[in-house]
């Protein structure tokens, strides 16, 4: 199970316990994976949990009755359910919540259906009602009894069952047998419940002799025991599922009245397997149960030919009441198991590997019995002859062919176009599926592979290949599972080879994940110099401002002029421009796969107007089947990384500007004054945080995680195993560049933006230091412009140096930078203690430098606060 179908499914669970506050879903989803185990059922082990149950039950009897009918329906994990409930009935407090939890939600929902149901009110018992009320009352009763539950016709059940099939095949209809096969009882060979016919008064047997009597019975037996009803022996009709009941004359001598009622159960057990392979045989059905039905029709030819055989010897008289009992003996046991079976399919309404499943576990039940293991044997393979067709299709060449929806794997219509577009990559998790209900129990094991490799082969096949198992045989049913497991392996190997060879060799995934690394992961340095300095302009404007084909077209320029330009994928690098700033977007992948995912990405863009720099996206271009590993949730990961070091990048080009003018300025009185000096020396703290901060992330993170990624790609045997490794190195990457903890984020934003405020800042002012230089080099019969303007400038900067406001603003601009980066500091030194991620110590090794205050000027409290802190950190890092 993957990270992502757990966080769904704890997530699901909170809500439907109304749990709200607290730690949230993070801290059960870490304890599920550490502590989850496979839970193996025994005898032992799930008679105890039921008895635990039925204990702690207020109404024991209904507990066991229920579980009893779930059993004999053989309900798919009933015994790992029933241990699950009886290890929080253990759980004191686990059960109080529940209960308590319980006690809400009814409380809510019988508000609601107070508030939102219609009250009958029902007329005191003094008082008599009209015909008017009586009628009325009746109506409304019938309504309810109307909705309630109430088992299903045959005629319904295969209706619905029929038009499920052509909504799913519309262009091969399901075949439908015609009405007269239904409409004449005649031909199913059951009891026909027809009036007594009038004629002469018949004797009662009671007033027989002994011997006629049992005569008698003997013939009324053998009408019964093939579906006729006999003169003193009558069958009850029957309702949905119930078993055949008689009707022996009561006058009838007791010693022959209780002989007789040992053989009825035999016809019993007759008309139950003759109605259950009479409707399992249509179309609806399913081929595995119609399969079943045909075997169960073989072993009553047995039976029948033995019935006969008695007949002829009651028409030469040697055929006693003792003697049919007699031979009555062996088939018995057959009967008993055939009706049985019977009975559990169509009580659990069973098709396809759930009626395998049934199958097989009556097999193993009759472990000590070799005759009904033998029986059970030949019913379960016969019956699984049509599902491992459909299996060997699946397996040995990726197809499904599954006209009546038995086959564990279902298939769904997706478009794989559509993946580039989707959020998620629900191509792959969701074209194909498992359906739980539909696995043999002896399959369970090896589903998974099962799936994987019919997926893997569908791919290749997608892909124009035609591919198909070299080492395909037959697989048949066994009791020494060995047999088609060792077939499921093999071919599962061999589709593995076949995918994983496809995008490696042909398709060249490797240097396709190079590629991307290039751009979004900035491996191309110089590509990125052309690139900032034709589009910086550009992506100064407002978003709306931006011309996209501008862009594109400046982004070609930048890969001609660089080594890119020797990418032979590079033309598959397009522009974005998002609608969300990098927090948005980092909520928006922590939300998939939950409730909130639907609304996250439905949500308007941010009203606050982005700029280009912090809009500004690459996007790639992946074809199938490379989107597969690829796909859209991996790139917006690789958009995030791109998004939050380009910003960096922009941000370190900002200081490097500063520094550059920040020349031009020294040349005048100035520099002597403290505030310049204080705004020289945070320049230079924040240009090596940055600096430091960019060095770490990409050699210490992204690079390392790379070449582990790279390493485990050549040992990686199957696909799987390829988009693991692939979505570990992004999730590494998010982690320990802090992108997967919104407070960290949230900080080192609001240290970005103190930087480019103060870059600002710095321009504003040495822009008007500039209007010296510009005017010295002007022609001499401009010098009275000149004198006016030195005059102005003069003033001005006089009026800078007897003010305090702008040294003010320095001092606020250190004081928030440090205060910030303290805070970063601080949050990091905890997350990396409570959650043992011990690669963060790194960050505070490279920021540590950005507390250091290389002048004076700082204040004494200040600089009481940096030394005191590194004290601090310095300290902690030493115990690390």
């Amino acid at each position: 199970m993957s990270e992502f179908r757990i966080h769904h499914d704890v997530n699901e669970l909170l809500g439907l316990l109304n749990v709200r506050g607290g730690d949230g879903a993070e801290v059960y989803i870490d304890l599920l994976q550490k502590n989850r185990t496979g839970y193996v059922t025994t005898t032992v082990s799930a008679h105890s949990a039921k008895v635990k149950m039925a204990e702690h039950s207020k109404t024991p009897e209904d507990f066991l009755r229920k579980y009893d009918e779930l059993k004999s329906k053989n309900a798919r994990n009933l015994d790992p359910l029933v241990y699950l409930l009886s290890k929080l009935t253990e759980d004191k407090e686990t059960l109080k919540f529940l209960q308590q939890n319980a006690k809400e939600r009814s409380e809510m929902s019988a508000n609601a259906a107070s508030s939102t149901t219609t009250s009958y009110s029902i007329p005191a018992t003094s008082s008599k009602m009209s015909m008017q009320e009586l009628e009325e009352l009746r109506k409304k009763l019938g309504n309810v009894t109307a909705s309630s539950s109430v088992p299903q016709s045959s005629e319904v059940i295969r209706k619905m069952l029929r038009d499920r099939h052509n909504k799913k095949n519309l262009t091969q209809p399901n075949p439908v047998f015609p009405n007269w096969v239904y409409d004449r009882p005649a031909l199913i060979g059951d009891f026909i419940t027809s009036p007594t016919p009038v004629g002469d008064p018949v004797v009662a047997i009671g007033t027989m002799p002994l011997a006629a009597q049992e005569q008698a019975l003997v013939e009324d037996l053998l009408f019964v025991l093939i579906g006729v009803d006999g003169r003193d022996i009558t069958a009850q009709p029957v309702l949905g599922r119930q078993s055949r009941s008689f009707i022996v004359d009561p006058s009838l001598d007791t010693s022959v009245k209780e002989l007789v009622n040992r053989i009825l159960p035999v016809a019993s057990c007759y008309s139950t397997i003759t109605r259950f392979t009479e409707e399992k045989t249509s179309f609806e059905y399913g081929q595995v149960n119609h399969a079943l039905t045909a075997a169960m029709r073989t072993l009553m030819k047995e039976y029948l030919i033995l019935v006969t055989q008695l007949e002829h010897l009651h028409r030469q008289g040697t055929l006693s009441l003792q003697k049919l009992w007699f031979y009555i003996q062996p088939t018995m046991r057959t009967m008993e198991i055939l009706a049985s079976i019977a009975t559990s399919v169509d009580k659990g309404e069973c098709m396809g590997g759930s009626t395998l499943s049934l199958l097989h576990d009556r097999t193993f039940n009759y472990t000590g019995d070799s005759q009904a293991q033998e029986l059970c044997l030949y019913l379960t393979k016969a019956a699984s002859v049509p599902y491992f067709e459909i299996l060997e299709k699946w397996i040995y060449r990726g197809i499904i062919k599954d006209p009546y929806s038995e086959f564990m794997v279902e298939e769904h219509e997706l478009q794989k176009e559509k993946i580039q577009e989707d959020y998620n990559d629900k191509y792959w998790d969701q074209r194909y599926t498992i359906v739980q209900h539909r696995i043999p129990s002896f399959l369970q094991k090896m589903a998974d592979k099962i799936l994987n490799t019919g997926k893997y082969l569908n791919v290749v096949r997608e892909c124009g290949r035609d591919v198909t198992c070299p080492d395909a045989k037959e697989v048949l049913y066994t009791l020494k599972e060995r047999a088609y497991v060792e077939q499921i392996e093999k071919a599962y190997y061999y589709a593995s080879k076949v995918l994983l060879d496809f995008l490696m060799e042909e398709k060249e995934l490797v240097s396709r994940l190079r590629s991307i690394k290039h751009y979004f992961l900035m491996d191309k340095g110089d590509f990125f110099v052309h690139f900032m300095d034709l589009t910086e302009e550009e992506l100064k404007k407002p978003v709306d401002d931006i011309i996209p084909p501008r862009l594109e077209a400046l982004l070609e320029l930048a890969l001609r002029m660089s080594t890119a330009n020797t990418d032979p994928f590079k033309d598959d690098l397009k522009i974005d421009l998002m609608p969300h700033d990098v927090i948005t977007q980092l909520l928006r992948v922590l939300a998939i796969d939950t409730k909130q995912e639907k609304a996250i990405i439905n949500a308007e863009p941010t009203e606050v107007s982005l700029s280009g720099l912090e809009a500004f996206s690459f996007d790639y271009i992946v074809k199938w089947p490379l989107s597969l590993i690829i796909n859209r949730k991996a790139l917006t990961r690789y958009q995030m990384l791109f998004r939050h070091m380009f910003y960096c990048k922009h941000v370190e080009r900002l200081l490097c500007n500063v520094w550059i003018s920040n020349k031009t300025a020294k040349q005048y009185s100035l520099h002597c004054a403290k505030w310049f000096a204080a705004a020289f020396a945070l320049r230079q703290r924040m240009l090596n945080f940055v600096q430091n901060i960019q060095y770490y992330m990409m050699f210490e993170v992204m690079e390392p995680t790379w070449h582990i990624m790279e390493n485990n790609l050549k040992s990686a045997s199957n696909i799987d195993d390829v988009l693991c490794h692939h979505t570990s190195f992004l999730d590494n990457c998010l982690k320990d560049c802090m992108l997967t903890n919104p407070e960290l984020l949230r900080i080192f934003s609001k240290l970005m933006s103190v930087c480019v405020m103060f870059t600002n800042c710095m321009q504003r002012f040495t822009q008007s230091m500039r209007i010296d230089s510009e005017m010295k080099a002007e022609r001499t019969e401009e010098a009275e412009k000149k004198r006016l303007a030195s005059k102005f400038l003069a003033e001005h900067v006089e009026a800078l140096q007897s003010d305090s406001g702008f040294e003010g603003t320095i001092s606020k601009f250190d004081s928030n930078f440090s205060t910030l980066l303290l805070d970063l500091l601080d949050k990091l030194s905890i997350y990396s203690t409570n959650d043992c991620e011990h690669s963060m110590i790194n960050i505070i090794y490279s920021s540590c430098e950005g507390l250091i205050d290389t002048t004076s000027s700082g204040t004494a409290p200040q600089q009481t606060v940096h030394t005191g802190v590194m004290n601090t950190i310095l300290n902690w890092i030493e115990l690390e």
